[in-house]
C-alpha cells in the first residue's frame, strides 16, 4: 500500500492568515513544500488534508491547478480529517507534514522515514527531542496505529493535534526519536508571523540567487554568513499544544 504523506493546510491561521499562499520566487509557499516533498524517495503519493471551510477553497483550486490529490474535512478535528484522508487514499504508513514547512529538505524526510522503518517503530518523530530546526518537523506512523488513535482520541487536543495522543500514551506505543548528527535547534524556519516569512523569504531567494541547493546543510551556511537573519524571528515563540 505504501507510503503516504498527508500535508495539512488550511487558509485560517490564527497569527498569519493566508500565509501558505504567500509568495516568493513566483511560487506560493505551499507549492515550494511540495516540490521538495516530491523529491522524496520514499513517498509514494502526497495528499493536501484542507477543510470543508469555505476560505480553503482556494487550496483546493491550487490542488487542481497543480494536478495534487486533496481531501476537504473538518476544520479543528484534524485528527479526523487525517483518518478521513487516510481512508480514501490508503497507504500503509503515513507520513505526518504541516504546509508552514517550506524549506523542509527531503533528505531530512526521507531519514526519518528509513529510521521508521529500519527500527518498526510504531511512530517516529524527529521533534521528540528536537535538534532540527522548527520547519524540518517530521511524523511518520503505521496505518494502524492512526487508526487506533483516531477511535481512542477523546480530548479536544488530541482530535486538534494529530499525533498527541500517540506521545502522551507512550506506554502504548513503541516511539522513535530521530536526531540530527548536529544541534540545529536554535534555528526556526517554520512560517507562523511576518518575522518568520521574511526569513524563509531570505533564504529561499539568497540560495536561488547564488545557485544554492537549498537543505538543511546551506540554509544553515546562509544563516551563519548572515547572522542578522537569525535574530529577525529569534523572539517568536512556539504556540503551545
Amino acid at each position: 500500500m505504501g507510503v503516504t504523506a498527508i500535508i495539512q493546510a488550511r487558509m485560517g491561521s490564527t497569527r498569519l492568515p493566508g500565509k501558505i499562499m504567500k509568495q516568493v520566487n513566483g511560487k506560493s509557499l505551499l507549492l515550494h513544500q511540495i516540490e521538495r516533498i516530491r523529491k522524496c524517495k520514499n513517498i509514494d503519493r502526497i495528499i493536501i488534508a484542507t477543510t470543508i471551510e469555505e476560505q480553503d477553497d482556494e487550496i483546493v483550486k491550487f490542488c487542481e491547478h497543480n494536478r495534487i490529490h486533496y481531501y476537504r474535512g473538518a476544520e479543528h478535528d484534524v485528527l479526523a480529517r487525517y483518518y478521513e484522508t487516510w481512508k480514501a487514499y490508503g497507504g500503509e504508513t503515513i507520513v505526518r507534514l504541516t504546509s508552514d514547512c517550506p524549506i523542509i529538505d527531503s533528505e531530512v524526510v526521507d531519514d526519518t522515514i528509513q529510521y521508521f522503518k529500519k527500527n518498526s517503530f510504531d511512530y517516529v518523530s524527529n521533534t521528540i527531542e528536537r535538534t532540527f530546526p522548527r520547519g524540518m518537523d517530521t511524523e511518520v506512523f503505521s496505518s494502524s496505529v492512526l487508526e487506533k488513535t483516531y477511535h481512542e482520541a477523546s480530548l479536544i487536543s488530541e482530535k486538534e493535534h494529530v499525533t498527541a495522543y500517540i506521545y502522551t500514551h507512550a506506554n502504548l506505543f513503541s516511539i522513535g526519536s530521530y536526531k540530527a548528527q548536529k544541534d540545529y535547534s536554535k534555528y526556526r524556519w517554520t512560517v507562523d508571523t511576518d518575522e518568520d516569512f521574511l526569513v524563509v523569504k531570505n533564504l529561499i531567494e539568497t540560495s536561488a540567487r547564488q545557485k544554492l541547493p537549498l537543505n538543511l546543510l546551506n540554509a544553515v551556511k546562509l544563516m551563519e554568513h548572515n547572522p542578522d537573519w537569525f535574530d529577525i524571528n529569534a523572539h517568536i515563540e512556539q504556540k503551545k499544544i
